[in-house]
């Protein structure tokens, strides 16, 4: 099968389109014939091995996964033995490495339904970002209706799915993002958006119960100012490459743990975790109408290396979908 492999760190040129193995589903797998799937931070941070201290779980010489991607789409080709629920032929998205490829397997606990009505392109788009974005307001911020939330990098890939989950819980919110991705945002929902090349939201004096970090571009001290006394900021970890670091926005994480126990607002980290709960969730939401993929643009599977050099330099908006 073909696939995009990267046998050492650096730019979009260490990505190759070669022939290499189908891979063989294990007795709790689900083996995908992949037809879309979507490019994410996630995707350049494993390319570039950055920031450097994560390449003790990358693979410190060069990536242990081989072959990039993580988001797909497509059509269950096999299962295995202990899987209940699926079966081949079946449409599904989900999560999984190696994902741009003409087949990938995933355990079957990162494998759920495709949303009705949704393209394979449309739900590509969707779990890894919108996984992300859930996961930071409904678990870890728990999001009410009638409070304050603002999110910055509102444009992006998780962003443009946090602006929708949010207002589908009620809650009043404001997006943060360039110029050029005011009106997108304010089409998703927003109730507020601030340009930020025009207005600084941590020095507008307007306090938010939740802020929802996905850039990872302003210090502690900076959220807390746009943050009510009691209220919570969540750290996603976002960044952008900036020709490599040995931490990266890791230095938030670590700060807000030091600053934790000192302050009545509170910092948390969001997790990453995958779930066939939270996919079938987020079906519920794009079958209801609250939660609709923003997709920038397509590119074959051949042109991967493209698509990841428009990622990281011209900081794309919403998603980048990638079509096999």
């Amino acid at each position: 099968m073909k696939a995009v492999v990267q046998d050492r760190y650096g730019s979009a040129d260490t990505l190759e389109v070669k022939e290499v193995d189908q891979p063989v589903p294990d007795e709790g797998e689900v083996l995908v014939r992949v037809l879309a799937a979507s490019v994410n931070a996630y995707d350049w941070h494993f390319m570039r091995g950055d920031p450097r201290i994560a390449r003790l779980s990358m693979g410190i010489g060069r990536p242990k996964a081989r072959i990039r991607g993580r988001d797909f789409a497509g059509r269950v080709e096999a299962v295995g033995a202990a899987v209940k629920g699926l079966r081949p032929g079946d449409e599904v998205y989900g999560e999984a490495d190696g994902a741009f490829a003409e087949f990938v397997c995933a355990a079957d606990g990162s494998v759920d339904v495709k949303p009705a009505g949704l393209t394979f392109e449309q739900a590509a788009a969707m779990p890894l970002a919108a996984n992300t974005a859930l996961i930071g307001l409904r678990d870890t911020a728990n999001v009410e209706a009638g409070q304050s939330v603002l999110v910055n990098g509102a444009s992006g890939g998780v962003g443009t799915f946090a602006v929708q989950i949010a207002k589908s819980y009620g809650a009043e919110v404001t997006g943060v993002c360039s110029t050029r991705n005011v009106d997108l945002v304010r089409s998703l929902g927003a109730d507020h958006v601030i340009d930020y090349t025009q207005e600084d939201f941590t020095r507008a004096g307007r306090r938010y119960d939740v802020v929802l970090d996905l850039v990872g571009n302003r210090s502690l001290t900076e959220f807390r100012r746009a943050l009510t006394p009691t209220g919570m900021l969540v750290l996603s970890g976002g960044g952008f490459y900036e020709g490599g670091s040995l931490f990266g926005p890791m230095v938030l994480f670590i700060k807000g743990r030091l600053t934790a126990p000192f302050v009545r607002q509170r910092l948390r980290e969001l997790p990453a975790k995958q779930s066939k709960a939270n996919l079938a969730e987020l079906r519920r939401l794009a079958e209801a109408g609250k939660l609709s993929p923003v997709v920038e643009r397509t590119y074959p599977l051949s042109e991967v290396p493209e698509a990841m050099r428009h990622m990281e330099v011209e900081h794309a908006r919403s998603k980048i979908v990638i079509t096999v």
